[in-house]
């Protein structure tokens, strides 16, 4: 998926739904009633096209062109990965209404897994995360049902083979924090991949709370909430 302004021209009214957080139902309807201009001329057409040189205005409100979104939400336990679902709340439920357009989640976190979440319009920005060649590492803070070895840290550190996969997990980082806790930093995404590594190693994830992905950290971001990324952070990836 590119990113949705990256063309040098779009339609009018996927501009205007776009700029204005619209159904393109909605406004081409705006269109049609003569309320868009184009480099100050009224345009009733939804299929006429702009580039990023022309002057779109609704009514007398000039329309930027919309940039990319980059947001880093601290997820509570509890909401789904996704932009919709049936049951649960949805993790877009935490982002403003008029934020949500076009926000896709990058990656997912299981529904009791708590922390740092990315969201984006940007679907090659999502990609080189996500990709397996990305080797992005993500580090997470651990809780054991039972102690955690020393055998089972140099276990994790050399590669877990994991239960139906034909390799082992690439290495990861661990640092003890107590004799139930770990902080471990992991560069592949495979599913459940965390409590799986623990479930292979004898022991059970009772908690799991993810703190950064690569140099992108939490912070004091408090639960539920959420922030722009920088520009610095944007380019890390």
């Amino acid at each position: 998926m590119s990113k949705p302004f990256s063309d040098t021209s779009v339609r009018l009214d996927f501009f205007v739904s776009h700029t204005l957080g619209l159904s393109r139902k909605d406004a081409k309807i705006l269109i049609t009633k003569g309320q868009i201009s184009v480099n100050d001329t009224v345009t009733k057409k939804a299929n006429h096209t702009v580039t990023h040189q022309d002057l779109v205005k609704h009514r007398d409100d000039l329309l930027a062109w919309p940039r990319d979104k980059y947001f880093v939400l601290n997820k509570p336990a509890g909401y789904v990965c996704a932009t919709e679902d049936g049951q649960h709340p949805v993790v877009l439920d935490l982002i403003a209404t008029h934020e949500q357009k076009d926000l896709r989640v990058v990656g997912r976190l299981d529904m009791d897994t708590t922390g740092l979440l990315l969201l984006t319009t940007d679907g090659q920005w999502l990609h080189r995360i996500t990709s397996p060649k990305s080797d992005c590492f993500k580090q997470y803070r651990v809780w054991c049902a039972d102690d955690i070895t020393d055998e089972a840290i140099k276990q994790l550190e050399l590669g877990v083979q994991l239960k139906n996969e034909e390799h082992p997990t690439k290495p990861a980082k661990v640092v003890r924090v107590t004799s139930h806790e770990i902080l471990l930093s992991i560069s592949e995404g495979k599913y459940h991949q965390v409590k799986r590594m623990l479930a292979a190693l004898g022991n059970k994830v009772v908690r799991l709370h993810r703190e950064s992905i690569a140099e992108v950290a939490l912070g004091d971001l408090e639960e539920g909430q959420y922030r722009e990324l920088t520009d610095a952070e944007v380019a890390l990836f």
